[in-house]
């Protein structure tokens, strides 16, 4: 990679105040963190807006250390940065420890009862990135679909496109897994995990380290799905939640900072995993009849507006010209024409005036 060096006046001011954040998030890390007010107070964050995709079109322009060994800060052309976990990161963390599983798409032995009524988890800090696995309005929501468990959302694309991880984390399981085709499951520092179903190639394998924005993966039709699409799904502790709580993929924003997940919008059945591949086909099948009517009732809609606009009839206000004599002249009604234009009868009508008469 081809480095640029920013002058040393910039380096220094650049690495003393990012250098602040970082020695302040991670002396925070491991803190556990109930309210929002309390985590505002004990992390630093630049703002609470929502989040922007990723965009990896910058060229890099230098890359600064950190008071961690383990993470980078990357400054780019148009003088932003982000901080670069390095895999080391994830050495000796809890949670990628835990109920760590390289076969099983749910490894959890969490019941419903040892959670806590609200869980508050950081998406993304001073230290994580987002980057939407893929742009574009959910095709199928999550859900029960056509009588079927949906355990996510699907994402339209063609195969081959790439499909990016949303956030920082490391690979718990990259294989062929029944009902999902080619998947890869992501398991993130925060306890979330993010699924990527019916890829073409898995590019990311057990064990690896990504960051927001890595390929992980090419989009596909494998698990006999009926078209090219990524099945995208958002775990807790293995139950599952829907993940347009936190993405809004039309526009490819990360809705929150910090998502608070109540344990009543949860249920023992999120945690199911499509052992058949014939449910996926099954909830595929639902909403392509379902977007087919959709279309046809849109198609004739838009027909029926256009034959109506084409029904319309207009005529332009000529020297002498009365209400009486248009309606006459064009086999209306003086209230008819009024009612069509908005105006009065004893509107006075000017040359050149265009009404509808129809």
């Amino acid at each position: 990679m081809k480095v640029k060096i920013y002058p040393a006046g910039v380096r220094v001011l650049a690495l003393a105040v990012l250098t602040f954040f970082c020695a302040a998030a991670l002396n925070a890390q491991d803190t556990t963190i109930k309210t929002k007010k309390q985590a505002e107070v004990m992390i630093p964050r630049l703002s609470t807006a929502s989040v922007q995709t990723l965009n990896q079109s910058q060229e890099v322009m230098d890359t600064l250390d950190t008071a961690s060994p383990f993470i980078k800060i990357i400054l780019y052309s148009d003088y932003t940065w982000k901080y670069f976990k390095l895999p080391e990161y994830a050495n000796g963390k809890d949670e990628f420890e835990k109920f760590w599983n390289t076969e099983k798409a749910v490894p959890y032995q969490v019941s419903m009862d040892e959670l806590p009524d609200e869980i508050a988890v950081w998406i993304v800090d001073s230290l994580g990135g987002f980057h939407c696995p893929r742009i574009i309005p959910v095709y199928s929501k999550f859900g029960y679909r056509h009588r079927r468990r949906h355990q996510g959302v699907d994402l339209p694309l063609d195969v081959g496109t790439p499909v990016y991880a949303a956030f920082d984390g490391k690979v718990r399981l990259s294989r062929y897994y029944k009902g999902y085709g080619n998947l890869v499951i992501i398991r993130h520092e925060n306890g979330l995990e993010t699924f990527y179903g019916h890829l073409s190639k898995r590019l990311a394998q057990e064990g690896d380290w990504v960051n927001a924005g890595s390929i992980i993966g090419l989009g596909g039709s494998t698990g006999r799905s009926t078209g090219p699409h990524l099945h995208f799904e958002t775990r807790y502790k293995g139950y599952a939640f829907d993940p347009e709580w936190l993405i809004d993929f039309a526009s490819g924003t990360l809705r929150h900072r910090l998502f608070v997940l109540k344990k009543m919008y949860l249920s023992p059945a999120s945690r199911y995993v499509p052992e058949s591949e014939e449910e996926e086909i099954d909830i595929i099948e639902g909403d392509t009849q379902d977007r087919i009517k959709a279309e046809e009732e849109a198609k004739a809609k838009a027909e029926a507006e256009r034959k109506a606009e084409l029904a319309k009839r207009y005529y332009t206000v000529r020297s002498g010209d009365t209400l009486g004599k248009i309606a006459i002249r064009n086999h209306t009604t003086v209230r008819k024409i009024c009612q069509l234009n908005g105006i009065k009868e004893t509107t006075v009508l000017q040359i050149g005036q265009r009404l509808r008469v129809k």
